[in-house]
């Protein structure tokens, strides 16, 4: 598709920011209104147009495609989001320890334990940690903090709650990735200590490096929006 404006700008409206093109508000790709909670948000949506060239490219526009998403999944019904996310504390990559006596173990305990006392600490709950593959459901005063957290938050940090939690397998990454000042690196690490175990082992192909690098940018994304919507 050919660009076919000349302007971009940033203007307030009563419910928050939006993005115009030569004058004109632009819409999610479900046709509603993108409105966004804060200028900083909107100026990196504004920013996505005013960098393309005489060609749009359709793959270039990351934050719209989270904001569209926000907006037009999200925002009619917050409670599925919160419903499809409370998952992944059940299942929580992070509580899912090798056996004391491997190696592994030693190197979970020094990454993921620390992610995950904090956050322990910081909810006022307590995970089950186990040892091996089996399940073991996670205390109901865990799962009903864990809600409280969830409905607190709006429709842009539940997007990047639910990308975060879908590339890590964890809500404790997820909700403190989206906490102000977030160590993304730090995350990340916790996030890939099983990859990276196995590539320590057995090595990486190109292939696997370069989708571990798409994961990552997606990950930097999903933080970035919880900042900038905040």
């Amino acid at each position: 598709m050919k660009r076919f404006y000349k302007t971009v700008a940033v203007e307030a409206t009563d419910d928050g920011w939006r993005v115009t093109l030569d004058g004109r508000a632009v819409r999610t790709a479900g046709g509603r209104p993108q409105v966004v909670p804060t200028r900083a948000l909107a100026q990196a949506l504004a920013d996505e147009w005013d960098q393309q060239g005489e060609t749009i490219a359709p793959t270039t526009f990351p934050y719209r495609d989270l904001v569209d998403f926000a907006i037009d999944a999200i925002t009619p019904s917050p409670q599925t989001a919160v419903t499809e996310l409370l998952p992944y504390a059940e299942t929580d990559t992070l509580c899912y320890r090798a056996d004391p006596d491997e190696a592994l173990y030693k190197r979970q305990m020094a990454v993921w334990e620390p992610v995950l006392q904090a956050a322990e600490q910081r909810l006022g709950v307590t995970f089950v940690r186990i040892s091996g593959v089996i399940h073991k459901p996670q205390p109901d005063a865990t799962l009903v903090a864990l809600r409280r957290e969830l409905d607190a938050a709006d429709a842009f940090q539940l997007a990047a709650l639910k990308m975060l939690a879908s590339l890590s397998a964890s809500l404790v990454i997820a909700l403190e990735a989206v906490r102000p000042a977030a160590d993304a690196q730090g995350l990340w690490q916790a996030c890939e200590l099983e990859a990276d175990w196995q590539v320590e082992l057995w090595g990486e192909d190109a292939e696997a490096a370069e989708l571990r690098a798409t994961r990552f940018s997606a990950f930097q994304l999903a933080i970035s929006l919880a900042q900038l919507s905040r």
